[in-house]
């Protein structure tokens, strides 16, 4: 957790598993309204829906109670740390539950020397098994922090579209510095090339989810070592 944050450990962990379940964005509106006039002949077919309706619902007002909490804790966060989610919200697949789960779990970014650093952190870099001159790479180390791991998974899928700026996003860069845009832009075209390059070589998703992931934190990087390092030169000034 991320040192003074007023963040609690419950608060981040019903975060990480609501974003995975809300993606975020929440179910498309004009899906919920199709469902909500839908209607079957069978009675118990009509209960169904009725009852994953309901349930759906239930969870939808839950998560909006905890972003509120969220907003809350996060105005009585140090600035620098503001500052950090304020701009990783300008990232495509990164709202503000997401966001907060990420700055909680990794902390003061300037702590990571570069990306490689923070890509090891998260147990997203392949494994190595060397002998002599020859070394042979497996799958992820998966030694990192696992619910940093998890929400970026998440956050990649986003990535199998074309780049855009979308009504949601745009309404996130509002007040975002320049730089900070610039950055998640950058980040929109390389990973969504990744994700079309690794998907039209017939790799497997959740490859392809993992690999998108490790290169995303480099951009994750770089936007929350520019938050920090500006909110410090404000807060000398």
């Amino acid at each position: 957790m991320y040192p003074g944050s007023g963040l609690s450990a419950e608060q981040v962990s019903f975060a990480s598993g609501a974003a995975s379940v809300s993606r975020d964005e929440g179910l498309d509106h004009a899906y919920m309204t199709w469902v909500r006039q839908l209607r079957f002949t069978e009675p118990a077919q009509d209960a169904a829906r009725l009852d994953y309706l309901h349930e759906v619902e239930q969870l939808s007002a839950r998560i909006t109670r905890l972003e509120e909490s969220l907003r809350e804790a996060v105005q009585q966060a140090p600035p620098q740390l503001q500052a950090v989610i304020q701009g990783l919200q300008a990232m495509r697949g990164i709202a503000l539950i997401s966001a907060v789960t990420m700055a909680s779990e990794i902390g003061a970014v300037s702590r990571f020397q570069n990306a490689r650093q923070l890509m090891s952190y998260s147990g997203t870099v392949p494994s190595e098994n060397s002998s002599g001159k020859r070394t042979q790479r497996g799958g992820i180390t998966k030694s990192g922090n696992a619910h940093l791991r998890r929400i970026l998974g998440e956050a990649a899928w986003s990535y199998r579209r074309k780049p855009a700026i979308g009504p949601a996003l745009r309404k996130r860069q509002d007040g975002v510095p320049e730089e900070i845009r610039q950055i998640a832009w950058k980040a929109q075209v390389r990973l969504s090339k990744r994700y079309a390059r690794l998907q039209a070589a017939n790799k497997d998703p959740g490859k392809i989810v993992t690999a998108v992931s490790r290169e995303m934190l480099g951009f994750i990087w770089a936007i929350g070592l520019w938050a920090e390092s500006s909110n410090s030169q404000a807060t000398a000034a």
